[in-house]
């Protein structure tokens, strides 16, 4: 329920106002001067107010500036008699959402106080959408402690600051779009769209109206003027995925807009001015794609201004403990009534850190994912994951290639080893990692590189 604030010092006309705005439903507060309004006003939440022009002590004009001071957000409309409506324009022009003359009719009073509150309403979802947007691809939420995380945190940070064009390479399922809505919401075009269009998810006709928008009658089917992507992210950021699957006509088509910062629609004439800044991603090597000649080379400089390489999830393990616990606590939702998972076990930990990730981060999280929902205690366990990934896992001990006279103690010494070394690669020679892999305290991982005179590179 909506709640209205009536200011005005005369005593019964808050009384019949507050009548006929209960009765549409509205919750109503009443004050007889400014300084009563600002109380209430600091001790509850408030969607309008609507407040007398003329007023001893503080007048509508001054108990609106300190509305706007206490919350911008929150709508003023003035009631005035005909021998202020010059004050009243006045209050218009610092911020008073309009005015109403009195005596006024009811209903009219009632579209005046709708329309204020809707619009506030709508102010404050956009407000709240742009927060949740915000938090959402802050640099908080892409997860990682690397070596390569710590540099990508910091080239990102950089380029959020500008608004050149930026190039983003990686394999699939690496965070690609993440990384480049991080750019636009930390950068100074975050209040203006984010407009994404995947290069690969349309044919070169399709994809073409849909970036340059078409004019009323360009081809069959186009039944009214259309704006594109280009038109559609003015004054904020056009993400371009996949640009390495762009056909040659097109390449010529984007390296124009942005030499040039003009466009036309398809079957358009007249140039259109752009103001946007250009993010594009691809899986491919787009430097090899220039030399095979499936790149243009001209649009390759264009586009790489900025450069970012993203690290495939098989070069960063030491990153996978966090983004589990982060996908942990994404999908506990999803459990119901089951109890909370705390994390995985050994061995699945052991697994994943064996594991190549073809898929990256997308299909570790895809692993998570479907693992709340089949683990049925407080820890997912191998029987937990997917056929298909335990499939996958390396087996590294194969006991046919034992022979057949080969002494126990040796074997297990060998084997031993041989678990050591790959826990120290796998954990790129941080022995306190490599000793919760082993399932071992640290000292008795030292111990035993002493004993069989295990090199350790810093």
């Amino acid at each position: 329920m909506e709640t209205v604030l009536i200011v005005d010092d005369e005593k019964n006309y808050p009384l019949i106002l507050s009548a006929v705005l209960q009765e549409e439903g509205y919750e109503v507060l009443t004050a007889n001067s400014g300084p009563d309004a600002l109380d209430i006003l600091n001790h509850s939440d408030v969607d309008l107010v609507l407040t007398d022009m003329k007023m001893p002590g503080m007048d509508g004009i001054e108990l609106m500036e300190n509305v706007k001071r206490l919350n911008p957000s929150i709508p003023v409309i003035m009631m005035t008699a005909y021998g202020t409506v010059e004050k009243a324009v006045e209050a218009m022009q610092k911020g008073a959402y309009n005015y109403i003359l009195k005596p006024f009719d009811n209903e009219n009073l009632i579209v005046f106080v709708k329309k204020a509150i809707d619009m506030h309403r709508v102010l404050q979802e956009n407000r709240r959408l742009r927060d949740v947007v915000e938090n959402r691809f802050h640099f908080d939420n892409i997860i990682g402690k690397s070596k390569r995380m710590i540099e990508l945190f910091d080239l990102i940070q950089k380029m959020a600051r500008s608004s050149a064009t930026v190039l983003i390479e990686g394999e699939s399922g690496t965070g690609k779009e993440l990384v480049a809505k991080s750019i636009h919401f930390n950068g100074p075009r975050k209040d203006k769209p984010f407009i994404a269009v995947n290069c690969s998810a349309l044919s070169e006709h399709l994809l073409e109206s849909e970036l340059f928008g078409h004019e009323k009658g360009a081809f069959t089917g186009a039944v009214a003027t259309k704006k594109g992507r280009f038109e559609l992210a003015d004054t904020g950021t056009l993400f371009l995925d996949e640009i390495g699957e762009l056909s040659q006509n097109l390449q010529v088509k984007l390296l124009r807009v942005l030499q040039e910062r003009v466009f036309e629609r398809v079957g358009g004439v007249k140039p259109l001015p752009l103001n946007i800044r250009i993010i594009a991603a691809t899986n491919k090597n787009l430097k090899h794609e220039t030399e095979t000649g499936h790149f243009r080379e001209d649009l390759y400089y264009r586009l790489n201004v900025l450069h970012l390489v993203l690290p495939p999830l098989r070069e960063r393990l030491e990153d996978i403990r966090l983004l589990v616990a982060h996908m942990i606590e994404k999908y506990a939702a999803e459990r119901g009534g089951n109890a909370p998972v705390s994390g995985v076990d050994q061995d699945v930990d052991r697994l994943f850190y064996e594991y190549a990730w073809p898929g990256n981060v997308r299909e570790l999280e895809n692993v998570i994912e479907r693992a709340m929902v089949l683990c049925p205690g407080d820890v997912i366990r191998v029987s937990d994951l997917p056929m298909e990934f335990k499939k996958n896992i390396p087996s590294s001990l194969h006991l046919d290639d034992i022979p057949p006279n080969a002494k126990l103690y040796d074997t297990l010494d060998m084997v031993e080893q041989t678990m050591i070394k790959r826990a120290l690669t796998l954990s790129h020679n941080v022995q306190s990692h490599a000793a919760e892999l082993l399932g071992i305290g640290k000292s008795g991982l030292n111990q035993k590189i002493k004993k069989y005179g295990i090199k350790v590179d810093a």
